[in-house]
């Protein structure tokens, strides 16, 4: 009994699957929704999701740009997942076969996939679905650098924590107007071309829902693409909702152990907890971080995020064992941050 999940989380599989039946009584089929994956020479990880459709829709389909951008934010939020569907994941002649989650995700492992090192595609299909091509990044395992960024309030203007103002930008406002903040595309795009070959990973505690919405928007507004891992906001298996801070350690963590000779630039905001998680981290692994670069909030950003005009700071936090700097956009921490690379390779 002790090793059964949490009560919401058998609640949630019921009620998916329960659904799940109704719907394709309907005649709803299979459709995935590619998120990118990544990997290193040896092993990858694909990342996808299963939800079902109805036959003949086309509003999975991410080249309708136009009509994307008029969508709005609730729209993107709710997929009827397909319950521990059995899915095959193709790599050249090698065929991985999985189950999705109780959620419909597709979270797997591949070793000795035999990839060189750049952007590459695998495709991934169930008995109901056509094959869908997933895009993978495979990084050198020779890369000494890399960037990780957070994305709410560090690459888009979100106002978040605060729940009201976070369900407003979720919900109601079309893609088109969603805000980047100045000066952080121009710097990823600067530091990457500065570093040939380093990873660009975008690691957030939005959900995975959000992420066919979250590329777009890096696209449209000039970012570097990059893998996103991102989190489920339903229950867990220990409780009815995730950590947040847990989410990003533990995607920080994996990132270490798949890239252990690259040292990173960990780029967050002051609004919620990026500081205090950076500087444990850092603490943790002092020779896998290059530096901190740390977005600073305006006042009001400050105010609608947490309720107070300062950062969320905590006084008994030890300092960071990595160079650390600050400011309110991209343009003027891309200098300070390239003083602190200097010497870096």
């Amino acid at each position: 009994m002790r090793n059964r999940p949490f009560i919401a989380a058998r609640v949630e599989k019921r009620v998916n699957r329960w659904t799940e039946r109704l719907f394709r009584s309907l005649r709803w089929h299979d459709a995935i929704i590619a998120y990118t994956g990544y990997g290193n020479e040896h092993r990858m990880r694909v990342l996808a999701r299963v939800v079902i459709y109805p036959r003949g829709a086309r509003a999975l389909n991410p080249a309708r740009e136009q009509v994307w951008t008029r969508r709005r934010g609730w729209r993107n939020l709710y997929r009827q997942p397909a319950v521990n569907r059995a899915v095959e994941i193709h790599v050249g002649d090698t065929v991985t076969h999985a189950l999705t989650t109780r959620d419909g995700y597709v979270d797997i492992a591949v070793s000795d996939h035999g990839l060189a090192p750049g952007w590459h595609h695998v495709t991934i299909t169930t008995a109901d679905s056509e094959p869908t091509l997933v895009p993978i990044l495979i990084i050198s395992d020779q890369t000494r650098f890399g960037i990780i960024s957070d994305i709410d309030d560090t690459i888009i203007t979100s106002f978040l924590p605060r729940p009201l103002i976070a369900v407003y930008n979720a919900l109601i406002p079309t893609e088109s107007a969603r805000v980047p903040v100045v000066g952080m595309a121009a710097m990823y795009r600067t530091l990457l071309r500065e570093h040939p070959g380093a990873p660009l990973i975008y690691v957030s505690t939005g959900a995975w829902n959000t992420q066919p919405f979250l590329e777009r928007f890096v696209a449209r507004h000039g970012f570097p693409p990059g893998p996103m891992i991102l989190s489920d906001w339903g229950p867990t298996n220990t409780g009815w909702f995730r950590s947040g801070p847990s989410h990003k350690m533990r995607a920080l963590e994996s990132l270490v152990r798949d890239f252990p000779s690259i040292r990173w630039l960990l780029v967050g905001d002051d609004g919620q907890r990026d500081p205090w998680l950076y500087t444990q981290f850092s603490r943790r692994h002092p020779d896998n971080v290059a530096a901190i670069a740390i977005r600073q909030l305006p006042i009001m950003e400050q105010v609608l995020a947490h309720g107070t005009t300062g950062e969320l700071e905590d006084s008994s936090s030890p300092r960071s064992l990595a160079p650390e700097v600050r400011a309110p956009d991209g343009h003027v921490l891309l200098p300070l941050v390239a003083e602190k690379l200097k010497g870096l390779d």
